[in-house]
């Protein structure tokens, strides 16, 4: 009886082994591919943007009330990229948040950049936003919209906040806030810019 236990437990130890191996083959494959829906995101949206001409006084500071503009990107509506140099990120940025986009790339979750209290969401992948836990304070982050208008930020703070604590993310006392879930998805990671 104990021999049939024992054998019974170690196949259930190999299968427990064989599901988490899988969990992690899968956990990198859903990275890469998010890395590859990025890029071809990114790649689109760079050909139907181009800068803005020079010395003159953009729309958003005449009406910060103003929409976002907007550029098409193979069903997916785009409001500018979004740029971490010290993370090597580069990333579009959707117009709307839901959990399918977010597989594809970062979604503005509230807010607007001309009114200063744009707060972007994204999936905790290694090339999204899976590593701004380690961003410091002073790092440099950058936001680029669709008419090409730039924004210059740095960062200074990052908390984990519980997931009910929306009130404190889309406060709108920082000007640019990221966010994503902590590895163990239990809380959230939290960026401010300045």
């Amino acid at each position: 009886m104990k021999e049939r236990i024992g054998k019974g437990v170690s196949y259930l130890g190999i299968i427990l082994i064989v599901l988490a191996v899988s969990l992690c083959f899968y956990n990198v494959y859903d990275s890469i591919r998010a890395n590859i829906s990025s890029k071809s995101i990114m790649n689109d949206y760079m050909a139907h943007v181009s800068s803005g001409p020079q010395g003159f006084v953009p729309d958003y500071i005449l009406n910060p009330d103003m929409d976002m503009p907007e550029v098409e990107v193979d069903g997916l509506s785009c409001i500018g990229v979004l740029e971490i140099p010290s993370l090597d990120i580069r990333l579009p940025v959707t117009s709307t948040f839901n959990y399918a986009l977010m597989k594809q790339a970062p979604c503005r979750y509230y807010g607007s950049i001309y009114k200063n209290n744009m707060v972007i969401a994204a999936h905790d992948s290694w090339f999204h936003f899976g590593r701004i836990h380690t961003l410091k304070s002073g790092d440099s982050v950058k936001f680029t919209d669709a008419s090409g208008n730039e924004f210059d930020y740095c960062v200074d703070a990052v908390d984990v906040v519980s997931p009910n604590s929306v009130d404190d993310v889309t406060s709108g006392k920082w000007p640019l806030t990221l966010f994503t879930c902590t590895l163990d998805a239990q809380n959230r990671v939290v960026v401010r810019c300045k």
